[in-house]
Formats: structure tokens, sequence, C-alpha cells
């Protein structure tokens, strides 16, 4: 057989190199294993070192994107994939613990949340468990009500602490057209139906 991948994973990167669909080649990167959900502040991590009594706790991310661990100190945390928040804590531990085997898993996703305000039938904050995209994100929240203005939707995103506005024109997608403003949400955006 010519391909080395499982071929729902080849199928699907082939897929996202010709239709240009990034959530396609993040879902068949993920179902390869690797880390892409980015600790936000108020997940709660847990944090343990094998073979070390009194070194396994539940750790919160504050909102400087920092945790706290014993001999590690502070750690930057938000940003992150767990895997990486894993290796920086060993290196870390390494000056006190020799070869230590550090396990950080997910214990919530606290802070992995948008926010959805305006006419729509449920305003509020909800969890981003899986990926969300903006129809995604309005089904959640109840649809829109009968006055909102449906092409004059926005996202705001803050990337690097500056603020942008993302246009989305609800009318376009539900045609079936310029579907690529449907796009994937990231923690802390805000859906915006006037």
């Amino acid at each position: 057989m010519l391909l080395k991948k499982p071929f729902p994973v080849a199928l699907a990167f082939l897929l996202a190199a010709i239709s240009g669909a990034p959530q396609i080649a993040i879902a068949a990167e993920q179902a390869e294993g690797r880390d892409y959900y980015r600790i936000q502040p108020g997940d709660i991590l847990n944090v343990s070192v094998w073979k070390e009594e009194g070194m396994a706790q539940e750790v919160i991310v504050r909102p400087d994107g920092m945790i706290s661990f014993p001999l590690a100190g502070e750690t930057e945390a938000a940003g992150h994939s767990v895997g990486e928040v894993q290796e920086l804590l060993t290196q870390r531990l390494a000056k006190y613990i020799p070869d230590p085997v550090v396990t950080v898993s997910m214990r919530a996703l606290s802070g992995n949340r948008i926010y959805i305000i305006g006419k729509v039938n449920r305003p509020g904050d909800f969890p981003m468990t899986r990926l969300t995209d903006v129809m995604q994100a309005l089904s959640m929240a109840g649809g829109t009500s009968t006055y909102a203005a449906l092409n004059k939707i926005k996202i705001l995103r803050r990337t690097n602490g500056v603020l942008k506005a993302i246009p989305f024109r609800y009318g376009e997608v539900e045609k079936g057209e310029d579907l690529e403003q449907n796009i994937i949400l990231q923690a802390g955006d805000v859906v915006v139906v006037p």
C-alpha cells in the first residue's frame, strides 16, 4: 500500500490541501495525537511527579497565564499545549529531582469560553469543548432573534492586546456562499449580533 498513514487521516490531509479547509487539517493532525488545544486562563490542570509524594496537585491557570507548582515556581501555561507545560515543568524540576517524570493533564476547560451578545435568544458565555465555528456558536445561543441584523454580525477577537472586528454575513453562509467567513472561534472571542 502506498499510504503510510491510516487512510482517513491521509484523506483528510488531501481534502484540506484541495479545499483549504483548516479545520479538516486540524482534525487530521489531532487524530495523529498532536497537541492543539492551547491552555487558557481559568483552565484547571492536574500536575503530578512520579514517585514524589506530595507533588500531585490541581492548579488553576491565573488570569496572567501563570501557574505555581512546588520547586518549579511560577511557570507560564496560557498559550501552551499540555505537552509543552509538561516539558517546562520537567526542565524546572530537573534542578532538584533527578530525572523527574512529570504528568500534566486537563482537569477542566474553564477558560475555553466564547461570548455571544446582542439579538440572540440566549446571550451569554458558552464553554467550547470542541472546535466551534460561528454558525455553531449562534446555534448554541438559541439562534438569532427576529430583528437581528444578520449581515452585520461581528466577531471581536483580541490578539496580542489588539482588538479587531471580523465581519460575518449570515445570509451568505446560509446560502452556501463565502463559507470561509464561518471561522473557527477562539477562546475569548465575542460574537456580536446587532
